[in-house]
């Protein structure tokens, strides 16, 4: 078992893509479900509604199927609905016995143990969205003969929570639906379109009553046909997922051992003008109640109003059957690569306030298109806002995403008293239309005017800070003005700079005069309180904080003339009426 954070980036993504149950893990992440009480939350597992397992041979090892079950969390709240505490969860095997023999996968599920007939896994902590509960490797029994059949029934426990149990089948022998790999052309342009003409096979020992394909499908790719024996569910957009569409398609027919299917008419894959990198997974099941149940997994579904989907044999009997009942060959998947661009256009804030004072300042980013980003393979952050603090102020709070670093840009071990520059990073999507919105509280040390602050959205990488999907640089630096003219209501200041690679950070203008060294507290002592977070939610309040950042502030014969002609360039892009609204 993992902790709460997930073993891999893809169970944070969508739960395993190749974990036994295949979508019915990948289904659950990010998947938009009922609201639980927030005083006693209701977690789901999910997983395979059935696995066959290979006969056991006259001869030989017996070969070996996986069973992943995932845990569902339906909260959306990312920051704060996390359930932190220990839980318990129990697989009962006495039902699979003499049926099939069931060990732990050691390396995915370390913190789980079989004594007798039974299975417990101890952890501590479950984070909004699925994540993989527990993974088996199962056999066929010794002495089983083909149909033998027995279940695992797995609840939870834990204080202040309740676990829906679920139940998964094993039986020896069955059908082995296959899933074929399509040839798609994945270097794409916004509004390509091409078939997928989904395929299958069963290659296993008895034939599927029914089957049910499962299609997911992230942000910047679409399926426009709804048919009507398909239901749908679409992430909820205020999540900082992937935007998944997943598709469970019930198809009606006996689908023979040996045969080979594929779709009366092919899909239609398109990438959409939001297109950038993108995934498709493709995979089929045998059809039963119970399945489409475990495949839901809790997330509400709707019906599509279109034509049915049917498929059609394409070879009848000249398949080979195979022993090869693994799980793992029901789904593919595709990655594409779209050329597109994304604008991520930073905003600053205008903030006033006397000596001794504290004040609020809101600043960040967003994407205004036309791409989504998403890292969906790599899991790694899409970019960094980096925020020098204005000279004369020190940060008293900042958001828990935020972490403090020196002057140029190193890292800093004191995580706890004001440093002179912040990063910010990103999670690993920011969707078209989203961003990053940040909140610091900040402490006025010595009252300055027009002092100001970079905000600059960048890569990741400081010594690489170009957005390579960005084509507008110039407006990927914005300011933090503190005591400026206008009375600090921040209202119509803050804005990005024009011209410039917007990767520097510097401010464009030097200050009227510099602090007396001697009265300046920056080497002050003091202490802070860690707060707020990327949505803008404020956090706590600290004092005698000592004062930090670069010196930013406007130089002429008269402050206020060469300030009110210097927020001409702050205003070029606000965006403080978009975070409000």
């Amino acid at each position: 078992m993992t902790r709460s954070t997930p073993r891999t980036v893809l169970h944070r993504a969508a739960g395993s893509f190749a974990a036994a149950g295949l979508l019915a893990a990948a289904s659950l992440a990010g998947a938009a479900a009922p609201a639980q009480a927030a005083d006693t939350p209701v977690f789901t597992f999910g997983g395979p509604a059935e696995t066959a397992l290979h006969p056991y041979p006259e001869s030989g090892k017996p070969k070996s199927s996986k069973v992943g079950i995932t845990l569902y969390n339906p909260s959306e709240d990312e920051e704060n609905g996390g359930f932190d505490g220990d839980f318990t969860l129990t697989f009962d095997l006495s039902g699979v016995a003499g049926v099939a023999d069931v060990k732990i996968d050691g390396e995915a599920s370390p913190d789980c143990r079989i004594t007798g007939t039974k299975a417990v896994c101890e952890d501590w902590g479950i984070r909004p969205g699925s994540q993989s509960a527990a993974d088996f490797v199962v056999t066929a029994a010794k002495g089983s003969e083909n149909g033998a059949t027995g279940t695992i029934k797995v609840t939870g426990q834990a204080d202040g929570a309740t676990f829906t149990p679920f139940t998964t089948r094993l039986t020896v022998g069955g059908p082995d639906l296959v899933m074929e790999r399509l040839p798609f052309k994945t270097e794409l342009t916004p509004g390509d379109k091409q078939q997928a003409p989904i395929t299958f096979a069963n290659r296993g020992s008895r034939d599927a009553d029914g089957v049910l394909l499962t299609l997911r499908y992230s942000r910047g790719l679409d399926i426009p046909q709804r048919y009507s024996n398909c239901e749908y569910t679409v992430d909820d957009p205020d999540l900082p997922d992937f935007g998944w569409t997943t598709a469970l398609c019930s198809v009606e027919g006996a689908f023979e051992a040996g045969a080979t299917y594929t779709l009366a008419t092919p899909l239609t894959l398109e990438a959409t003008e939001r297109a950038h990198y993108d995934t498709f997974l493709y995979g089929i099941h045998e059809n039963s109640a119970a399945q489409r149940t475990a495949q839901r997994a809790g997330a509400p579904f709707e019906r599509g109003t279109g034509g049915v989907l049917k498929a059609v044999p394409v070879k009848k009997g000249a398949a080979a059957r195979s022993t090869d009942l693994d799980p793992y060959d029901n789904q593919q998947e595709a990655d594409f690569r779209t050329e597109n661009t994304a604008d991520f256009v930073a905003y600053g804030d205008q903030v006033a306030g006397s000596e001794g004072s504290f004040v609020t300042a809101d600043l960040g980013f967003r994407n205004e298109g036309p791409a989504w980003i998403g890292h969906i393979r790599s899991g790694e952050d899409v970019a960094t806002v980096d925020f020098t603090v204005p000279q004369g102020a020190s940060v008293a709070t900042k958001p828990e995403s935020c972490r403090a670093v020196t002057a140029d840009g190193q890292y800093r071990e004191n995580q706890n008293t004001p440093a002179p520059r912040y990063f910010c990073n990103t999670s690993m999507t920011v969707r078209d239309g989203g961003g990053l919105d940040l909140r610091f509280e900040l402490r006025v040390d010595k009252a300055m005017v027009g002092a100001s602050g970079a905000v600059t959205v960048r890569n990741t990488f400081l010594k690489n800070p170009k957005l390579p999907f960005d084509p507008k640089p110039a407006n990927n630096t914005a300011y933090l003005i503190l005591n400026g003219e206008g009375g600090g209501d921040g209202s119509d200041s803050g804005g990005a700079t024009e011209g410039g690679d917007g990767g520097s950070g510097e401010p464009s203008t030097p200050p009227t005069s510099a602090p007396d060294p001697e009265e300046s507290p920056s080497g002050a002592s003091g202490s802070s309180t860690s707060g707020g977070s990327s949505s803008g939610t404020a956090g706590g309040s600290g004092g005698g904080l000592a004062s930090t950042g670069s010196v930013a502030l406007i130089a002429s014969g008269t402050a206020a003339a060469a300030l009110a002609a210097g927020l001409v360039l702050f205003t070029a892009a606000r965006r403080r009426a978009a975070r409000h609204s």
